[in-house]
């Protein structure tokens, strides 16, 4: 009950008193009137106080609910907030390690481009594939500049260099043909037949054989040995018919007297 209704029950009651004062005022003495208004009095001082104090308390119970949101409020506010942190943080972190990434990748790139001259090489010569190290490819390669240049005495050194160096090499047998080839410039005929030999003796098997023995051929014809190069020259004839070494062969026969 709120102040309206109690002040209106108060005026009802009143009038209630006046109008039972007037019609039976036979039956109640002043006194008896006087005692009912004070009870009826206190009975509304009573409402009104127990509506005060519900209306307090309803005060207090709403105070507290904004207090209570005002705190979710600002829970709700610095969980944003801290999340928002955590977020920027989390990017920052993922930038970060991006950024790592990129850094190691180019380093381990760096890395394998100067370990890279440094590996084995995998090479295919005459049909023969094999794996060399840098330098031993390197001194091949400067041999072969030396032959081709036509410095026979400097790249018989360096191909002899490189076979007591690397006994055991992809190159090995190559490096006794262009050996021999380099000896022949030199006009180091015997040599050059030997080194031609132990080439065939060697890789009996290799694309170059028949150019060998062509070579020995013309060893044995410098060294005035005719007989020993018609055979050789037949035998190679024979052995690789159709090859251009064959037919160089047969025009080298019909010169030999």
């Amino acid at each position: 009950m709120n102040l309206r209704a109690s002040t209106f029950a108060l005026t009802i009651a009143l009038a209630l008193a006046g109008f039972g004062g007037a019609a039976q005022a036979a039956l109640f003495s002043d006194d008896e009137a006087r005692k009912a208004i004070l009870d009826l009095r206190a009975k509304v001082a009573q409402l009104e106080e127990a509506q005060k104090k519900q209306g307090a308390e309803q005060d207090e119970q709403l105070a507290t609910l904004r207090r209570s949101l005002m705190d979710l409020i600002n829970q709700n506010q610095m969980l944003r907030s801290e999340l928002a942190r955590l977020q920027g943080a989390n990017e920052q972190l993922v930038r970060d390690l991006a950024d790592t990434q990129r850094r190691l990748a180019d380093q381990l790139q760096s890395f394998d481009g100067r370990l890279k001259p440094l590996e084995p090489q995998k090479i295919s010569l005459d049909g023969k594939e094999f794996k060399v190290e840098p330098e031993e490819q390197r001194q091949y390669e400067a041999a072969m500049g030396l032959l081709r240049r036509g410095d026979f005495d400097d790249a018989s050194k360096a191909f002899e260099f490189f076979l007591k160096r690397y006994s055991v090499s992809g190159y090995t047998d190559i490096v006794r043909f262009w050996l021999g080839n380099a000896q022949y410039g030199q006009r180091a005929y015997k040599e050059a037949m030997g080194t031609f030999r132990e080439f065939l003796k060697g890789s009996p098997q290799h694309p170059r054989v028949a150019e060998a023995l062509l070579a020995v051929a013309n060893c044995q014809a410098e060294t005035k040995d005719i007989k020993g190069a018609r055979k050789t020259l037949d035998d190679l004839i024979k052995a690789h018919p159709g090859t251009e070494a064959a037919q160089a062969a047969k025009e080298r026969r019909a010169s030999l007297k």
